[in-house]
C-alpha cells in the first residue's frame, strides 16, 4: 500500500475502499481453491520476511510510538502499541504455529444417513472475505492475516490509526510472502488510510465483505454494531475474572492471580477482578496484596476485602465491577462460594 493513501480525501476513500473490496473478492476465489502446501508456504514466507525486516518494523513502530506519546496516549496504550524483538519473535512463531495446524478446509464431518438412505454431512468451507477492524496492537495484523489465510479466506484489515506505520510495514511483509508462495497479494489487504470513513464503508459493503470481526473497546464495538450491513461477529468487554476457591492450592492460586494481573496491564485478557472464597480470604489476601503493592497495583475492594487489607485497599464503587482498567488497578471481592462467584 502506498503511504500517500494516508492522506486520501473522503471522496477518494470511497473509491479506494470499493476497489479494495473488489480485489479482495477476486482474491478470495483463488484462495478458496489454494492447496494446503501453498497456504503453508505463504505463512512461512511471511514469517521469514518479518524476520528479515526487523529493523524496518522497529523504525516504523518508533514513528507510531513517538506520535502516540505526543498525543498523550497513556502507558497501557503505548505498551499495546509497542513492537520489540520479543514481540516480533512472537509474530513469527505464531505464523509458524498456524502453518503447522491441520488445514480445516474440505474437512467433512457429522456424516449420517437420512431415512431416505441418502448420506449427508457437513463440510468446512471458507467464508469468503473477512473484514477485521481492530485497535492499537500491530501484532494483530500478522495474527489475523495468518488465521484468515490458513482458513482460505481473503481479508481486509483496518488497524487503529495510532499503529498506522507499524501496520503498513507488516502489510508489506505479508504481501511479499503471499507473492513468493504464488498466491494473490490481494488476499490480505491492510487499509492504507487513517480516515475513519474507511470503517463506515467496510461495514456497509456486503457485496465485497462477508463478515466483520471488530476487536477493540466498547465504543468501537457499539459503533460497528449500530451501523453494519454486514454480519458481525463481536465481543464486548474483556473484563477477565479469577476465582480462588476454598479448595484451591494456595501457592498455585497465588501465582495465577499475580501473573494474571501483572504480566501485562494493557491487554484484553488481563485480570480486572479477583474473587476469593470467604473461607480462605483472610489467610490468602494479605500476602497477595503485598505482592501487588510491590508491583504498584492499586487495590479496590468490597467491604470484607477492605476489612482484611486495611490501608492496602480502597473501597470499590459500583462502577469498578464493570470496569476494564487496562491499568495497574484491580477490584477484589470476597464471595461465599462458586455460585456467588458466577453470579457476580
Amino acid at each position: 500500500m502506498s503511504q500517500a493513501a494516508e492522506n486520501l480525501q473522503i471522496a477518494d476513500v470511497d473509491s479506494y475502499m470499493h476497489e479494495l473490496g473488489r480485489r479482495a473478492r477476486v482474491a478470495a476465489r483463488a484462495l478458496a481453491a489454494a492447496e494446503t502446501g501453498a497456504k503453508n508456504a505463504a505463512l512461512e514466507a511471511i514469517a521469514g520476511d518479518l524476520d528479515m525486516q526487523r529493523e524496518a518494523l522497529l523504525t516504523a513502530n518508533r514513528r507510531d510510538l513517538e506520535a502516540g506519546a505526543a498525543k498523550g496516549l497513556d502507558a497501557a496504550l503505548l505498551d499495546r502499541l509497542e513492537l520489540n524483538q520479543s514481540r516480533i519473535d512472537g509474530m513469527i512463531e505464531g505464523l509458524r504455529q498456524i502453518a503447522a495446524l491441520p488445514d480445516p478446509i474440505g474437512e467433512i464431518f457429522d456424516m449420517k444417513f437420512r431415512p431416505s438412505g441418502i448420506q449427508v454431512g457437513r463440510m468446512r468451507v471458507p467464508l469468503g472475505v473477512v473484514g477485521i477492524i481492530y485497535e492499537s496492537r500491530p501484532n494483530v495484523t500478522a495474527d489475523a492475516a495468518a488465521l484468515c489465510l490458513k482458513s482460505g479466506n481473503a481479508t481486509v484489515l483496518r488497524g487503529g490509526s495510532e499503529a498506522f506505520h507499524s501496520n503498513q510495514a507488516i502489510a508489506a511483509c505479508i504481501g511479499r510472502g503471499l507473492q513468493r508462495a504464488g498466491l494473490p497479494a490481494d488476499a490480505v489487504q491492510v487499509v492504507a488510510t487513517t480516515d475513519r470513513t474507511a470503517v463506515d464503508l467496510m461495514v456497509t459493503m456486503p457485496q465485497s465483505i462477508d463478515v466483520i470481526i471488530p476487536r477493540g473497546g466498547k465504543g468501537l464495538i457499539e459503533r460497528i454494531s449500530a451501523t453494519a450491513r454486514v454480519p458481525v461477529i463481536k465481543h464486548l468487554h474483556g473484563i477477565c475474572h479469577v476465582y480462588v476457591d476454598d479448595e484451591a492450592d494456595p501457592n498455585k492460586a497465588f501465582d495465577v492471580a499475580l501473573n494474571a494481573k501483572t504480566q501485562r496491564y494493557g491487554t484484553c485478557n488481563t485480570m480486572e477482578t479477583l474473587l476469593v472464597n470467604a473461607t480462605v480470604a483472610a489467610d490468602f489476601l494479605p500476602g497477595l496484596a503485598a505482592a501487588y503493592w510491590d508491583k504498584g497495583v492499586e487495590l479496590r475492594g468490597c467491604e470484607q476485602t477492605c476489612g482484611i487489607l486495611g490501608a492496602q485497599c480502597v473501597p470499590a464503587n459500583a462502577t469498578d465491577w464493570d470496569e476494564e482498567y487496562l491499568a495497574p488497578i484491580l477490584s477484589i471481592r470476597v464471595v461465599d462460594d462458586i455460585d456467588a462467584a458466577m453470579d457476580h
